[in-house]
């Protein structure tokens, strides 16, 4: 099944799995933010560091399994796999552009 998603979305999904962490950046502006259950990444070293330790660093895998699309915000359920947390969570992108502003992670 393919699941359509906007471009800066799919990027950052698509470079996740991948592991390809300058390619996630990329979907980010500088100032881009990740929420990560509350703690806050901002900018691209931050961000960085973030996903070295625990989001592409893990092997993150993402399936996603439903997807709700409300003006600017993209909100993705996705199977969460990969050598951490494994569980179906959902991710909440804000995408201004070309770019994701902000991604929340929530279960």
């Amino acid at each position: 099944m393919t699941i359509d998603l906007p471009a800066p979305v799919r990027a950052a999904i698509d470079a996740a799995d991948a592991s390809d962490t300058d390619a996630f950046l990329a979907c980010f502006p500088p100032d881009g933010v990740v929420d990560d259950w509350g703690r806050e990444f901002a900018g691209h070293d931050e961000i960085r560091g973030w996903s070295d330790r625990e989001f592409i660093g893990v092997k993150v895998d993402l399936t996603v399994l439903h997807v709700a699309i409300d003006d600017v915000t993209v909100v993705v359920t996705a199977q969460v796999g990969g050598d951490s947390f494994n569980v179906p969570s959902h991710f909440t992108f804000q995408v201004e552009g070309d770019h994701v502003t902000r991604m929340t992670i929530r279960a």
